[in-house]
């Protein structure tokens, strides 16, 4: 796996939009996550799946120097339960062990890998009818924000709340539950709620009919934004470094 480096003390986002009809290397995912793949009836769900898990335990690879199908997977403990059921980490990680996120939503896969716990997000800019049914879920400050805007605007802004929320929810452990209209990621300005206290929550540019961002514990760290080919999630994952872009994005605070 050629070109990929995922350093210490560096936030990274990595985006993928994954191979259409190409066979994929289930071998490199464990039991667990080919049965997941199997129960998915859309092929391109399940493409999606397999591509987006191929790719991080790839990236983690290259961070550990271990084969990708070695990589494997815990739950930490839930921060409101207690249970073995919170945000995912590497089995056996120490202290030092790299903290990381992963998300899917039709056709664009969002993986982020930091030294301090993070979540990632990705959505599909839904229809204004699902933004009418689904918007009683903000925090009223951000239902607030999304009424002033045109009915035009209001499902892109939607997905970049919403984005942001399942962001901050992932990387805390405590995922989406009831509780998401308690939390204010809004745009912020004069009388505005306040935001977690603790974290830094951003938005991602990514392509169009999508929205994205990046949670992470503590402040704004040095932030490298790559999108990876599609072919790099094939059989061979070996492409040259050059069809790698990568760019030094300066991620503002959303």
């Amino acid at each position: 796996m050629t070109g990929l480096r995922v350093r210490t003390g560096r936030l990274d986002l990595w985006q993928l939009t994954p191979p259409g009809g190409a066979p994929l290397p289930l071998d490199e995912l464990d039991e667990a996550e080919r049965r997941r793949a199997d129960a998915f009836r859309r092929p391109a769900d399940r493409a999606l799946y397999v591509a987006a898990h191929i790719a991080l335990r790839r990236l983690l690879g290259a961070r550990l120097g271990t084969p990708a199908k070695d990589v494997a997977f815990a739950r930490a403990d839930c921060p409101r339960c207690g249970g073995p059921h919170g945000r995912p980490v590497l089995a056996g990680g120490g202290p030092g062990a790299p903290h990381f996120s992963l998300s899917h939503s039709r056709g664009a896969v969002l993986v982020g890998v930091a030294p301090a716990p993070v979540g990632v997000d990705v959505e599909r800019v839904p229809r204004p009818e699902r933004v009418a049914l689904c918007r009683s879920a903000l925090h009223p400050g951000e239902q607030e924000e999304l009424a002033r805007r045109a009915p035009p605007e209001r499902p892109a802004a939607f997905a970049r709340l919403w984005a942001r929320k399942e962001a901050y929810l992932k990387g805390t452990g405590e995922g989406v539950g009831g509780w998401t209209s308690d939390v204010y990621l809004g745009d912020g300005g004069p009388g505005a709620p306040p935001r977690p206290d603790g974290w830094s929550v951003l938005d991602v540019p990514c392509g169009p009919g999508h929205a994205a961002a990046v949670a992470v514990r503590g402040p704004v760290l040095e932030t490298v934004v790559r999108r990876l080919p599609p072919e790099w999630v094939l059989s061979d994952g070996r492409i040259p470094d050059s069809r790698t872009t990568a760019a030094r994005t300066s991620l503002s605070c959303s």
